[in-house]
């Protein structure tokens, strides 16, 4: 049986998803499925209607761990099922039944094919069902007062607020939602994503692509992981030229109110990032990174995957955040560290360079 997808993060009745999802499938056949034990035999009778985060999973849902960082989650979820490594079992609640496997999260990738199978490709139009139309989908609703240029394709079930004009060769995809007086710029792509009010895409952006989700392990190698999660753009945001913002995983990628992102910046999948930051070109936010408000990143900076950025945080061009960094912290260097740290440090060498200027260096060092 297959049903309409519904984000992790999003209630019923708010969007209807964009992915079809297939069960519910009882946990035995899960657990054949993805190569994973059952601790206990009788569990594998439990039907299991979907597959979620620890903190977002219900009863009816399978969840996973295999990431330090969330072991408090573990121990708190309300999972009916997670796939564990055998060391964890004792940290799964009494209440969820556990699924051992030496590698988690391929045997998770594993249980997201079985359950969204169509999630592996991603959807642009999804015009394929209505061959005959032309270039705005007749299902798509579009409001009064809305500028279509030629040659933008607006995708099935897409939806478009008035005041919003979408430019030249842009994309629009299949559910895809625009809010009022936005633009969306010549060449850019926007699909699996929610968009709020006033928001300004420059060209060549793409929004919505699939989050770049291996896991690593198993006889082939590398296990792709079905991204079925969105991108969610709140109002009075602007992102820049040739921008890339991953939808993400089971939780939807996340861009605050009135953020402001430049050209040629990458936003992995599972990211949120807060109200009013200013994150400029060529920076890098790798997955389930997240920024608090206000934060400012420097041309060229980046923060690794799982790292909380604290609100008003800044740091400096060229840095790399590999740590969580309080609130109102200023940053800088590789790896990043409290900026004026950094900036004797760069005082010091400085001044090594110059007492060794005129002979050997390494003799004078």
């Amino acid at each position: 049986m297959r049903q309409s997808g519904q984000q992790a993060s999003q209630t019923p009745g708010q969007h209807p998803g964009f992915f079809d999802r297939a069960g519910p499938f009882p946990l035995g056949q899960i657990a054949q499925h993805v190569g994973a034990a059952l601790v206990h035999a009788d569990d594998g009778g439990r039907p299991i209607e979907d597959v979620r985060t620890l903190s977002t999973a219900g009863r009816s849902h399978l969840a996973f761990f295999d990431n330090r960082r969330y072991v408090e989650q573990l121990t708190a979820t309300d999972a009916g099922a997670c796939i564990v490594s055998g060391g964890d079992v004792r940290r799964v609640p009494a209440h969820a039944a556990a699924l051992t496997t030496p590698t988690p999260y391929v045997a998770f990738a594993k249980a997201l094919q079985l359950f969204y199978a169509d999630a592996l490709h991603s959807k642009a139009a999804a015009e394929a069902a209505d061959r005959g139309c032309g270039l705005v989908h007749p299902s798509a609703r579009i409001d009064p007062g809305v500028i279509v240029e030629p040659g933008a394709v607006i995708g099935r079930e897409a939806a478009i607020g008035s005041g919003t004009t979408v430019a030249a060769g842009a994309v629009v995809g299949y559910r895809t939602v625009l809010g009022r007086d936005c633009y969306v710029g010549a060449g850019a792509t926007l699909t699996h994503a929610v968009v709020g009010d006033r928001v300004i895409i420059h060209a060549g952006a793409r929004i919505g692509q699939d989050g770049f989700g291996f896991a690593i392990g198993g006889p082939a190698g590398r296990v792709k992981v079905p991204q079925i999660g969105c991108v969610r753009i709140a109002s009075d945001v602007e992102i820049g030229a040739n921008t890339t913002i991953d939808r993400g995983t089971l939780s939807d990628t996340v861009i605050g109110e009135g953020t402001k992102i430049d050209n040629l910046v990458q936003v992995g999948h599972n990211v949120v990032i807060g109200r009013y930051c200013i994150i400029v070109a060529q920076s890098g936010l790798a997955g389930s990174a997240e920024l608090g408000d206000y934060v400012v990143m420097g041309a060229k900076s980046g923060v690794i995957g799982h790292v909380k950025v604290g609100r008003g945080a800044q740091i400096a061009g060229m840095a790399h955040v590999k740590d969580d960094v309080p609130p109102g912290a200023k940053m800088g260097g590789t790896p990043a560290r409290p900026f004026k740290e950094w900036a004797r440090e760069v005082a010091a060498l400085h001044l090594l360079a110059r007492r060794a200027k005129g002979g050997d260096s390494a003799d004078r060092l």
